[in-house]
């Protein structure tokens, strides 16, 4: 099995739409929800990425860039499926080559985690995204596609200012957009294990959308980080102006202007919880708040 994430998924500055401090924690958490569900056999998971980077032991690293398709050849050899994570939305990869270079190796099927695809058809945000998932069904290869939402990890976007103000003994503020408007953030581990199951099992031509039990506000995000650290948390709520401003430093102007959409103006359907984790597990997704407990250390 050849697990392959986006050509930044492992050494730059986004993972799924996050900074490279979230990215990093991130990367941990799929490695230790992902391997131990995983059969141990030989050759049984392949990690790519352009860098070497730490990956659980008994896990083959093939350094390589999914926007150069040949270099995926060596990975590839061998192998039954695909995993594919974009980071950035990917829209310096071309899904025909990576697919193409998949089916010439022999790969039968091909896993696509996406975003915003139904919800989003006509955002510059989400277009790249879309000719994927079209590439992959038009493929011949039998596909699987996950579509998620928002992801709890983003919430160490706060990390680095509740740590400090936590050294100076300060009050601890965290600031967001649209402060009251709720989303159904979902636990990257439960995509994790998610996507071990649909490649375990045969998931032909099905497209999940994998969301949190519950849809959650910004500000009650605030609320449940601060029971997890036993002390109150201030939230501040930015304008879209900042927030944009903020964004801007990590994502391309489309990206930011796509998620602020999403964020401020979420779709019913962007809002609606999903059975689909529920029905891939056989358990309900992970809650924000047991996130937050989770991972209260990032947040000291």
């Amino acid at each position: 099995m050849t697990v392959v994430g986006g050509p930044r998924l492992l050494d730059a500055a986004q993972v799924a739409g996050t900074p490279l401090r979230q990215g990093r924690e991130q990367r941990a958490t799929w490695a230790a929800r992902w391997w131990p569900s995983w059969p141990r056999r030989a050759n049984g998971v392949t990690a790519v990425s352009r860098r070497p980077a730490p990956i659980p032991a008994g896990v083959r690293h093939v350094p390589a860039d999914l926007s150069d398709a040949d270099s995926l050849r060596p990975a590839l050899d061998g192998a039954e499926a695909l995993f594919v994570l974009l980071a950035g939305g990917g829209t310096e990869v071309d899904p025909d080559a990576v697919l193409g270079t998949a089916k010439a190796a022999g790969v039968r099927r091909v896993l696509l985690s996406s975003q915003g695809v139904r919800t989003r058809p006509g955002a510059a945000s989400h277009a790249h995204l879309g000719a994927f998932e079209a590439a992959v069904r038009g493929s011949g290869l039998e596909w699987t596609i996950l579509r998620s939402g928002g992801f709890a990890t983003n919430a160490y976007a706060w990390a680095a200012a509740a740590a400090a103000a936590a050294a100076t003994r300060e009050r601890r503020l965290v600031a967001a957009p649209f402060a009251d408007v709720a989303l159904p953030v979902i636990d990257p581990a439960d995509l994790a294990a998610c996507a071990a199951v649909t490649l375990r099992e045969n998931h032909h031509t099905q497209v999940y959308k994998l969301t949190g039990p519950a849809a959650i506000s910004p500000r009650n995000q605030a609320a449940a980080l601060g029971a997890a650290l036993g002390e109150e948390v201030t939230f501040v709520e930015l304008t879209r102006t900042e927030a944009a401003a903020a964004m801007g430093a990590f994502m391309p102007p489309e990206v930011v202007a796509g998620t602020l959409d999403i964020l401020g103006t979420p779709t019913p359907d962007e809002q609606l919880v999903s059975a689909d984790v529920a029905r891939l597990l056989g358990r309900g997704p992970c809650p924000f708040a047991a996130w937050a407990a989770d991972h209260v250390a990032a947040f000291r």
